[in-house]
């Protein structure tokens, strides 16, 4: 039981090359639904084998054991094992809770600096301007969904590099792309080796918004121009902070060299990356497959216990 709930905590360790792998072969939309699908899955499968192991350890007390009416002793791994184990998960939950609280409310305080700061200046449909010396464009979820860019930015572009980037961001909402950056930031908390992978589901949200904004104004250069336009005359800016939240995604966002490659290069073939993806497949089913299996034993043990079940 015990070696089978240090599975779903050890997949999450092969993530991040996996990731990483998938977005060079798949398509971008495909690796951001297949890698940010797996890290969600994956951070659950965490936190159930991590609950388990605190069950474990709470049952091996004899104040819980009564309350759980234990007649029998809970069959389990040496208590040298189960103990300090379950006392770690308690640890790790504990942090996995408060750094994802800290998260959310700044996140929460970041959205709604964003859209108060996006409600005062001028706007013509689901474009807003506001007034500032920092070039910065980034689509702002909410009702309705906004592009908020900034005057710096507009003087940074012309006129067909702005409609790419409008393009972009548009294709940001239009993907519901906040909600994977959100996911992201959920299962990062819930493990640390899905904290790089949150890097990537972000580089992959932006290739998508790459190739849409490509497909919209059918030019690929001019795409990629834009973006390392708008890029360029960020980093000149200076490292300062933009203000938006985290989930608002944004066209300067990643490793924009990466990004420009991309757009200049063919796009890849549809059976490019069918390898990788049967990977992350087999990696999110072996981290189901044990938590269910895993809990599935415990639950058996614990009936045995109550005198419900025969060994």
């Amino acid at each position: 039981m015990t070696a089978l709930l240090l599975l779903p905590l050890l997949l999450p360790f092969a993530l991040p090359a996996l990731a990483r792998r998938a977005l060079d072969r798949l398509a971008p939309v495909a690796a951001l639904w297949a890698v940010t699908g797996c890290a969600v899955i994956l951070a659950g499968c965490s936190l159930a084998a991590l609950g388990s192991f605190v069950l474990i350890g709470l049952l091996k007390v004899p104040l819980f054991a009564g309350l759980g009416e234990l007649i029998h002793p809970l069959r389990t791994a040496s208590d040298l094992v189960v103990l300090p184990a379950a006392a770690t998960s308690v640890g790790v939950l504990a942090v996995c809770g408060w750094t994802l609280v800290r998260s959310v409310l700044h996140q929460t305080r970041a959205f709604r600096a964003a859209r108060t700061e996006a409600g005062r200046g001028p706007s013509a449909g689901d474009l807003c301007v506001v007034d500032s010396p920092r070039p910065d464009a980034y689509a702002l979820p909410g009702r309705p969904h906004r592009i908020v860019v900034t005057t710096a930015m507009l003087r940074s572009l012309d006129g067909p590099e702005r409609e790419a980037l409008f393009a972009h961001e548009r294709a940001h909402n239009d993907g519901h792309h906040h909600y994977f950056l959100g996911a992201a930031e959920l299962a990062a908390h819930c493990h640390p080796a899905l904290r790089p992978v949150r890097e990537t589901i972000r580089l992959a949200a932006e290739r998508a918004a790459d190739e849409a904004a490509a497909a919209s104004v059918g030019d690929r250069r001019l795409t990629a121009r834009a973006i390392a336009r708008a890029a360029l005359a960020g980093q000149a800016a200076g490292p300062a902070s933009s203000g938006r939240p985290d989930f608002a995604p944004a066209a300067t966002t990643g490793p924009v060299p990466q990004r420009v490659q991309a757009l200049l290069a063919a796009p890849l073939g549809p059976r490019a990356g069918r390898a990788i993806a049967a990977l992350l497949v087999v990696c999110t089913a072996l981290s189901c497959a044990a938590s269910v299996v895993g809990m599935a034993d415990f639950h058996h043990r614990v009936e045995v216990a109550q005198g419900d079940e025969t060994p």
